[in-house]
């Protein structure tokens, strides 16, 4: 296993990024077809570091993402082929830090883009995430937070803030604990140690690992798998998976979840059984 970080520590200074990109270039690229948003970090010059503009414009997509009733599976993933995202702007950071700005700890409240995909803890709606390339920091967080994780068989998974004097915020050190035996999950937070694509897929972190090549159709898979499936009955099973997660079995079998309520009397409900009776594929309608 290697130690070693890639060619830029996710901040290559505002100068260059406003040269290379344009004061215009927007940091998220969002698309929506077929029932699926595509969101796009679109800073490949920086690896997709990200700054507080992107997470200002990723507050309005997870918003839409959740509103939008013709939206039932999202895929997030980075521009170009040599990151998803390495995480946080250092050099921003490094800035705001001088101006005196507040320390950064667990969570974004009261920081933009507030709730961030990290915490949007009830957001029902799946989320794939396609990852090519480094997902380091912030940018692992982001994957981990994501119900799939899809990857190119040459990326490379870290949480490396131990040894930049940080913690890892926005979930990880929470969620690596839960997605990973507590052992194995120790020794990459407190070491910042890299995760290779396929032991990541060995420990359950990940889902399918591909070659590049093989990535988009890899994706376009399990998308085209999720949209066969009855969206509420996915946003239900996704709910009261995590939702129970910490609760005793008997608890879980008694609580009452939004989005099976909802499920349990919708449409779909009643359109399942009646299309398999007369042998025919399904027509979800969402209610």
């Amino acid at each position: 296993m290697t130690d070693t970080l890639p060619p830029t520590d996710g901040a290559e200074g505002a100068e260059r990024v406003e040269s290379v990109e344009g004061a215009e270039e927007p940091r998220v690229r969002y698309e929506k077809k077929d029932r699926v948003a595509y969101v796009t970090l679109n800073r490949p010059s920086v690896l997709n570091a990200m700054d507080l503009r992107m997470h200002h414009e990723l507050a309005a997509v997870w918003g839409d993402i959740e509103s939008d009733e013709e939206v039932w599976v999202a895929v997030l993933t980075g521009a170009g082929s040599r990151a998803f995202s390495v995480g946080q702007d250092l050099k921003e950071r490094a800035g705001l830090n001088r101006d005196g700005a507040r320390p950064t700890t667990f969570g974004s409240r009261e920081l933009p883009g507030w709730p961030r995909l990290t915490e949007r803890f009830t957001l029902a709606k799946p989320v794939i995430a396609r990852v090519d390339g480094y997902a380091l920091g912030g940018g692992f967080e982001l994957a981990l937070a994501c119900d799939l994780i899809i990857a190119s068989d040459r990326s490379v998974f870290a949480l490396p803030e131990a040894r930049l004097g940080l913690i890892p915020g926005a979930g990880g050190a929470f969620r690596l604990a839960r997605q990973l035996p507590l052992k194995v999950a120790l020794g990459y937070l407190l070491t910042g140690r890299e995760l290779s694509a396929a032991r990541a897929k060995e420990l359950g972190l990940v889902n399918d690992v591909v070659p590049p090549a093989d990535l988009d159709a890899c994706v376009a898979g399990w998308v085209d798998d999720m949209l066969r499936s009855a969206p509420l009955s996915v946003r239900a099973i996704k709910e009261s998976v995590l939702r129970s997660l910490d609760m005793p079995l008997e608890q879980a079998f008694a609580t009452r979840f939004v989005w099976e309520e909802r499920r349990m009397h919708s449409e779909d409900a009643l359109e399942g059984p009646r299309a398999f009776t007369e042998r025919r594929p399904p027509r979800w309608q969402a209610r």
